[in-house]
This record gives C-alpha cells, sequence and structure tokens, in this order.
C-alpha cells in the first residue's frame, strides 16, 4: 500500500508525502495511546519511495511517513520555487505540523539529514529525536560542487532502457569504485519515461540550486542546538568518515554513533537488514523514554 497525502511547503510549493505501511491500531479515547510519529526526508536527487522498506516496518510500531522534498519525486518543481535551506526546512516543518506527526522522530539520509537536524534545532517542540545518516557537518567546498556539476553533464541523458540506468550508475559510473546493484536500482527509482527514452523526475539545475547552500558551510553551530536524543549512522564506505562522525557524536549534546558494515553512501539501500539493526534500539529507547514521561 501507499497512499499519498498532499502538504503545502513554504511559499505555497505543493509537496507529496507518502504512506506505506498501514499505522497500527491505537485507542482514540486515551490521550496517551497515541501512535509515535516518525518522518522521513530522502537525500538530494532521491525520493520518498526510497525509503518504502524502512516505512514498513516502522509502520509497525509507528506512523511512518515520507515526503517528497521540493523539485524531488512526485512534488512541485517549479523553475521560481526557492532552494535555500530555508525552504527545505520550512517545508518539514510544515509537513510536520500538517500530517499531526509532532513530537515526530526525523530520520534523514545526507541532505535530509541536514535538514532534519536543522529542523530539530529550530524547532525542539516538533521534534523529539533524530537519525543522521551518512551526512557530513563540515563545508565541502567549492570543488565539491564543480565536481558535481560535472558529474551531471556525464549522464548518457536519456537512457534507453531502466536495464541501461542500473549497469550505468552501477558499474559505467566514474564515480563507482566496484559494481554496485543497490546503487544502479537507487538511480532507477528516480527515472521517468519520456517519448526519446528514460530521464531523472528532477532538474538537475535545480538539485545544484538545493546543493550550493549547503555545501560552502559548515553546520556544526546547529548540532550543537539540538537538544533531543540523536543518532549518527555511517556506512563504513560511506561519505562520512568515522572521525567525523564521532565529533559529530560530541558535538551533539544527546549523540550516540552506529556504522553499517558493508554499506557505503545509500546504507539503507546497501545494508537494510543493518541499517535496521542500527536504528531500531535508538528508536525503542526513544518511544520508551516519550511513554515514560506521559501522565
Amino acid at each position: 500500500m501507499a497512499r499519498r497525502i498532499d502538504v503545502t511547503g513554504t511559499g505555497g510549493v505543493r509537496l507529496a508525502a507518502w504512506e506505506f505501511g498501514d499505522p497500527p491500531k491505537t485507542d482514540p479515547a486515551k490521550e496517551h495511546d497515541r501512535t509515535p510519529g516518525v518522518l522521513l526526508l530522502h537525500g538530494l536527487m532521491g525520493r520518498a519511495s526510497h525509503w518504502a522498506s524502512t516505512a514498513r516496518w516502522l509502520s509497525e510500531r509507528h506512523r511512518a511517513v515520507a515526503l517528497d522534498q521540493r523539485g524531488h519525486g512526485r512534488s512541485d518543481k517549479p523553475a521560481q520555487a526557492a532552494f535555500t535551506r530555508e525552504a527545505y526546512v520550512d517545508d518539514a516543518e510544515a509537513a510536520l505540523e500538517q500530517l499531526g506527526l509532532a513530537p515526530a522522530v526525523l530520520i534523514g539520509h545526507a541532505m535530509g539529514a541536514l535538514t532534519a537536524w536543522q529542523l530539530a534545532a529550530k524547532r525542539p517542540d516538533l521534534v523529539g529525536g533524530v537519525i543522521i545518516c551518512d551526512m557530513r557537518a563540515s563545508a565541502l567546498g567549492s570543488a565539491s560542487q564543480r565536481e558535481w556539476g560535472d558529474w551531471f553533464k556525464s549522464w548518457p541523458v536519456p537512457f534507453a532502457t531502466l536495464a541501461d540506468v542500473r549497469k550505468w550508475f552501477g558499474e559505467d559510473d566514474p564515480w563507482v569504485e566496484r559494481p554496485n546493484p543497490a546503487r544502479g536500482e537507487f538511480y532507477a527509482e528516480v527515472m521517468h519515461e519520456c517519448e526519446d527514452g528514460w530521464r531523472p523526475v528532477f532538474e538537475p539545475d535545480q538539485m545544484l540550486k538545493s546543493r550550493e547552500p549547503w555545501v560552502f558551510d559548515a553546520h556544526w553551530e546547529e548540532l550543537a542546538q539540538v537538544q533531543c536524543p540523536a543518532l549518527v549512522v555511517r556506512g563504513l564506505d560511506g561519505e562520512l568518515g568515522r572521525a567525523e562522525a564521532q565529533e559529530m557524536v560530541r558535538v551533539l549534546p544527546r549523540g550516540e554513533y552506529a556504522e553499517v558494515a558493508d554499506a557505503g553512501h545509500l546504507v539503507h539501500y546497501d545494508q537494510p537488514e543493518g541499517w535496521r539493526a542500527a536504528i531500531e534500539p535508538f528508536l525503542d529507547a526513544v518511544r520508551s523514554a516519550g511513554d515514560a514521561g506521559r501522565p
């Protein structure tokens, strides 16, 4: 099951939110008997459906909603829309309030993780916990932005078939160090069929605009302002190094650390069982603490 819920983001941008499983039944007559909310935020170029498998097991005990962020998935991609950090954070804030999820756990991958901890710093009343998956707090710099621009230009679009998409992103892409079928599947999920072949559902220029506001700055200050429990998760072969991840845990007032073996940047796609094992104890602890605090 996939149920779509429309959300209005900042500036009137229409956002698509998705539930991929039925939330557990609760007794509405009991104020304390409330299903804990989870909002899942994908990374740059991602989409809500990348969280489908995670959302399904989460829905056994939580109301889990995944958001197509502005410019991504089935959400609006207006050329005039803002692609600032503030816009992404405000959209997530609007989603929490309109969906009635707060206080929620935010689970973010890459750019979505940055949005999660920035929102937790801005609105601690809405956030009960944060899971940060493979996102760096340090500045990446102008060279990184140029590399991404060149990388987008290297894509052999349109792709003739989805099999070609899987092969290029899983094997032929110069950024791939060794064959990675999960990476091929990840990018196949963000393609749609056009008259001349398969193209991404997003506009690469909008992705670069989305990336620009955060690659030039470090984000340690916002981490230090996150008062709720926070879990930093990295794949052993991901983009977030162990030393930086552990420093992020130190800076976070209530930080914890987990790593997933045999996983790269796409931790939840590379090793879904390892990903679940890494985050489920944290979610259980946050839920137990919330239950203990209710009358």
